[in-house]
């Protein structure tokens, strides 16, 4: 694209931003009220949770007015009114609500609608109990007033479903409406009778015979064999059982949660337009159930990102990101994050002046389209009445207030150079739940941690400069030159075709640690490790141990030590080589390779059977990405300065932000535009906290 014709493109996409600002200053919508108005114009979005059941109507309108001077564009409410919507049964108010979004939507703000199913109404649980949860001891739950459903229950998926389609009846083709967040934090499984007779027939569709699932799991094993699917528990958690059962018991839980969110998505689409996007707010690394499979259904993902610890990790808190972004595939909303203090837990640390900034640029960086922070004004009471907020009980913003706004401004700024943009990658970290839990369930060394492990590839690969895709092993790999695998301890046989497949046609993957150990019931492949993938690697798992100290290593890499768990491998073929060996003197470990890597077709596999030091695991990185041909997304910049890339067809994105302790200079590699200041630049000056949005046009022929 030549420079003339991107500068127009820009001034046109700009002038629609403008009108869309237009609104936000109170210009009356030139849509009708029958017309769904497009937020084409403005991306990403800006908003915050609104709870205006818990305020007097009178005071709407000033909250709003503070909203529309704040620059934010979509304001998430209803998620905790089913009380308010429906005071008794079958009797519902949603006038109330009709008018708090449609004066939002006078303001020029959007909604999003919560289902408010995460807090069934006393009424309800009163006559109805057996909508509540049963904890696993059998106790029916009595604690918080939210979260505490069954969603396992015929009744309650019932009371929900009415919920629901009579909401979307009302609120499908409202023009200010442009989604809905299903329920709220998915975090209770209940172990009631009726949900272990789901659980029996789950079984039995999945094995069709009691001895197909002793088989298995190997329940001789500790005489654990079965007579009936009736006598299989429920467990969400280990204990002297089978670990067969506990994996099992986890897909049972993700598959019926996916069931019970399944009602809800088909009650609302039942009367919602198309373009209005149904997501739900996940929580990060949480691992209740699996978010590959509750994910799958919904239009866009959402998860809830605080920052409550008094300091911004931008490595540390954008993995999750990543994560969130791999579920789908596809950019995602977030739907609550605060700088803090946090109501009602501990960690109650403000971030410093700035850092909210700097971390809300950082997840559009990441992929977020959208930022919703959590909430628009304090509580009187409850047991979040002392978390932190944008606007204080008072009605007076907080002192966040100021700096949110200029988050407002700056979205509606560079909006027109963000809209269309996403990452790309071509690093990839393998990621399964299976395998989470299992290496979780049974550590084999106290201190190992399955989330750790995975931390120790993408924190070198993330300061090397590179985007990195977190992803499950069953996905399409082909756009990876490299491919990590940390901890993919289960592994089924289709996943293990995938991989070779993909190993065959040109990548390069390299498994961690505990690879392949366990097939998709949970039992030990027959193979050594990597099981079915050791023909392709021509080496194995010879033994593996904890270690109580850290080992020497050396070779390719260099020197580094060898910490927490190690693994003996051993070359079955002569074309393997030996990257790394153990020194280990009077161990079993002495002498023998700790990282091995083969030629296999058109690519490579790599395996490191050493959780190694954080300078021997940044030296591996450097070694895989040269191996792989690969060249960092991103210029190089001062320690402590992050940088981002979005891509679109004809430009790219660069958000440039300073997370270090003093004042930075950066030298870019070519002129761009920064979209803050409409100046073309060669370099940048960022304070500490400072950020900038960088565009830098490609250069392809201009078409006619």
């Amino acid at each position: 694209m030549s420079t003339m014709a991107f500068s127009v493109k820009r001034s046109l996409l700009v002038l629609v931003s403008t009108i869309f600002i237009g609104i936000n200053l109170g210009i009356t919508p030139i849509y009708g009220a029958a017309q769904k108005p497009s937020t084409e114009s403005q991306s990403p979005l800006l908003g915050a949770a609104w709870y205006p059941e818990q305020w007097p109507e009178s005071r709407w309108n000033a909250d709003l007015d503070l909203m529309q001077k704040a620059h934010m564009h979509v304001v998430r409410v209803a998620e905790f009114a089913w009380t308010a919507l429906e005071p008794q049964e079958d009797k519902y108010d949603f006038d109330w609500l009709e008018r708090a979004i449609n004066l939002a939507g006078q303001h020029g703000i959007y909604v999003i609608i919560g289902t408010p199913t995460a807090a069934p109404p006393v009424w309800m649980a009163t006559k109805y109990p057996d909508i509540l949860v049963t904890e696993a001891t059998g106790k029916q739950y009595t604690g918080s007033t939210r979260n505490h459903y069954n969603w396992n229950s015929d009744r309650y998926r019932g009371f929900v479903r009415e919920m629901d389609e009579g909401l979307s009846k009302r609120f499908g083709h409202n023009p200010y409406v442009i989604g809905w967040q299903i329920d709220n934090e998915y975090s209770k499984q209940s172990f009631d009778p009726a949900t272990q007779a789901q659980f029996h027939a789950w079984l039995e569709h999945r094995y069709g015979t009691i001895d197909k699932l002793n088989q298995a799991w190997t329940t001789a094993y500790n005489n654990q064999t079965y007579s009936s699917f009736n006598e299989v528990p429920l467990v969400n958690g280990t204990g002297d059982n089978n670990p067969g059962l506990w994996l099992d018991s986890k897909r049972f839980i993700s598959e019926s949660l996916r069931g019970y969110q399944k009602v809800q998505i088909e009650a609302v689409r039942k009367y919602a337009q198309p373009s209005q996007k149904i997501t739900t707010n996940m929580m990060g690394w949480y691992d209740l159930y699996d978010h590959y499979t509750v994910g799958q259904d919904l239009d866009i993902i959402g998860w809830d990102n605080p920052q409550v610890h008094g300091s911004f990790d931008p490595i540390k808190n954008g993995a999750p990101h990543d994560l969130m972004r791999g579920i789908k595939g596809q950019n995602y909303w977030v739907m609550e994050t605060t700088a803090g203090p946090r109501g009602g837990g501990d960690a109650s640390v403000q971030l410093d002046k700035g850092a909210m900034r700097a971390a809300i640029w950082a997840d559009i960086g990441h992929g977020a389209d959208l930022i919703s922070y959590w909430q628009w004004r304090d509580a009187l009471n409850g047991g979040e009445a002392n978390h932190g907020a944008i606007v204080d009980v008072d009605g007076e913003p907080d002192p966040i207030y100021t700096e949110y706004s200029q988050i407002g401004r700056e979205f509606e700024k560079a909006g027109w150079a963000i809209k269309g943009t996403s990452p790309r990658a071509s690093v990839a970290i393998l990621h399964s739940y299976p395998s989470r839990w299992d290496i979780n369930w049974q550590k084999m060394n106290p201190a190992y941690d399955a989330i750790t492990y995975l931390m120790s590839y993408y924190t070198p690969l993330h300061e090397l400069g590179y985007t990195i895709d977190i992803v499950p092993p069953d996905r399409d790999l082909s756009k990876y030159k490299l491919v990590i695998a940390p901890g993919l301890e289960v592994l089924t046989q289709s996943e293990a075709d995938n991989l070779t497949n993909y190993v065959k046609r040109g990548g390069h993957l390299v498994f961690g640690q505990r690879s392949a150990m366990k097939d998709g019931s949970n039992s030990r492949w027959q193979q050594r490790q990597p099981g079915p993938l050791t023909p392709l690697l021509g080496a194995r798992v010879e033994q593996y141990t904890a270690l109580d100290n850290p080992v020497a290593i050396s070779g390719e890499w260099g020197e580094a030590k060898g910490e927490l768990f190690a693994e003996q491998l051993t070359p079955q073929t002569s074309d393997v080589e030996v990257l790394m060996r153990y020194h280990a003197p009077r161990s079993w470990l002495d002498g023998q390779a700790a990282a091995v890597t083969r030629k296999v077709s058109d690519g490579w596999l790599t395996y490191v059977g050493a959780w190694l030091d954080d300078a021997g695991t940044k030296r591996s990185v450097q070694w895989m990405l040269t191996q792989s041909g690969l060249k960092p997304d991103v210029f190089p910049t001062p320690e402590g300065v992050e940088v981002y890339r979005r891509v679109a067809k004809d430009h790219d994105v660069f958000i440039v932000e300073n997370d270090s302790h003093q004042a930075q200079t950066i030298t870019l590699p070519t002129a761009m535009l920064d979209a803050l200041t409409d100046q073309m630049i060669h370099s940048i000056k960022l304070p500490i906290y400072g950020v900038t949005v960088l565009v830098e046009a490609k250069h392809t022929s201009p078409t006619m």
